[in-house]
């Protein structure tokens, strides 16, 4: 084996530009490759981290329905007492978990005392909500980071299309599940940048404050966001935590809660998904360039030294020993070609990552693209285009090992 691969390299250096050029291409490919997937994946990482660290969590629970009417935000939908026990119960229990968040979601009316406006409310224990989405106090464009009862964050979009500012009254008034409407006055605690686009009109108040608001008599939770210590497990906690709380059944016999992660509450999901499937074209791509570049390469090979192979074969080298020469050359322009742009496209990503490229998402301003390459992706990429340098070269091995040794010798 060890004399073959030295064949291989002797061929592979006689023949040093068609060598230099291949090897080039499939290295071009690589470094080409590695850093689009490291730049989309760091966006990718990113604008999830933004969704799921600014406003919804990595999961949430639900009573069974509530998802589907969501945009109505039903009151008569909300969790129990008894019932969010036992979903709190469950969330203790799995260590994976790192914080949770209970919320009233309603929608109501916003008023400056001269103008009126509808928005959408969150009501919220402020620890459990910094701690589940540590990004939310990001948000606070202007004033406290904080939140306490009687105070309010309201969307930028309300602020400036009403003028109202952080110390201002406002009354928020709603409509509780019973028909009945109550009203309260509220002072501006800060201004929230929208994390949804142009038309966010979610707001922040006190638990308490959304309790008195609707008129509760008992409280009664719209949502659970719960963060994980670990995104990767995100799947893996879902599972766990929807077979825990299976056994819950209503009046009907049906499940008594839904368990949703973030996949499932956000449109970005589908831009997510395209960003997966550009990166797999894209390496379809590459997987062609090196077929189609090593498979010329051989075959040119195979051409060429007709005559030196059939040389071979009469004083005796089997067809086998043949064949392995001829997929050894391959297997040698894939591993330089890969050697060479995993070293140099992990050198042209770390530029990038010292570079911080700026760009915008909406409305979210000043953010940074740190691209980051992991040794997983090397390792597999290379091993993806070492065997493809492989497949490349055994029809033209095949087609070199097969040779009659008189008709190759009569070549010219």
């Amino acid at each position: 084996m060890h004399n073959l691969f030295k064949i291989a390299i002797r061929n592979l250096r006689r023949y040093k530009r068609r060598t230099l050029l291949t090897a080039s291409l499939i290295t071009i490919g690589v470094i080409f490759v590695l850093v689009f997937v490291s730049v989309t994946g760091s966006f990718k990482s990113m604008m999830i981290s933004q969704i799921t660290d600014s406003m919804l969590g990595h999961i949430q629970v639900h009573r069974a329905g509530y998802v589907a009417s969501i945009d109505n935000l039903p009151l008569n939908l909300n969790l129990k007492p008894q019932a969010f026990k036992r979903v709190e119960n469950a969330i203790n229990e799995i260590k994976e978990i790192e914080a949770y968040s209970p919320r009233i979601k309603f929608g109501g009316l916003f008023s400056n005392f001269t103008e009126t406006t509808n928005i959408r409310l969150n009501g919220v224990i402020p620890e459990k909500e910094f701690q589940t989405v540590p990004l939310l106090p990001a948000r606070i464009t202007a004033g406290e980071k904080s939140l306490k009862t009687g105070e309010i964050l309201i969307p930028d979009l309300l602020s400036k299309g009403m003028g109202v500012k952080v110390g201002g009254t406002v009354v928020v008034i709603a409509t509780n599940k019973d028909g009945s409407v109550n009203g309260k006055q509220f002072v501006v605690r800060g201004i929230l940048e929208s994390a949804t686009g142009p038309g966010g009109r979610d707001g922040y108040i006190h638990m308490n404050d959304a309790i008195e608001v609707l008129r509760m008599e008992e409280l009664e939770i719209s949502e659970i966001g719960i963060r994980l210590k670990d995104f990767g497990k995100l799947n893996e906690v879902d599972a766990r935590l929807e077979g825990m709380l299976s056994g819950e059944t209503n009046k009907q016999g049906k499940p008594a809660f839904e368990v949703h992660t973030w996949e499932k509450l956000s449109p970005f999901y589908n831009i997510a998904r395209m960003i997966d499937m550009m990166t797999l074209s894209i390496k379809l791509m590459l997987i062609a360039i090196v077929l189609i570049s090593i498979m010329n390469v051989m075959i040119m090979s195979v051409f060429e030294r007709v005559r030196e192979i059939g040389t071979i074969a009469a004083i005796g080298t089997l067809p086998g020993k043949i064949l392995s020469m001829f997929i050894i050359e391959g297997f040698c322009l894939g591993l330089i070609g890969t050697f060479a742009g995993g070293i140099l496209g992990t050198v042209v990503v770390y530029i990038l990552h010292l570079v911080k490229f700026t760009f915008s998402f909406g409305l979210q301003k000043g953010l940074i693209l740190q691209p980051t390459v992991q040794a997983g992706d090397v390792l597999i990429l290379s091993a993806i285009v070492i065997v493809v340098s492989v497949i490349a070269s055994l029809q033209p091995a095949l087609k070199a090992s097969r040779m009659e040794p008189i008709k190759a010798l009569r070549s010219v």
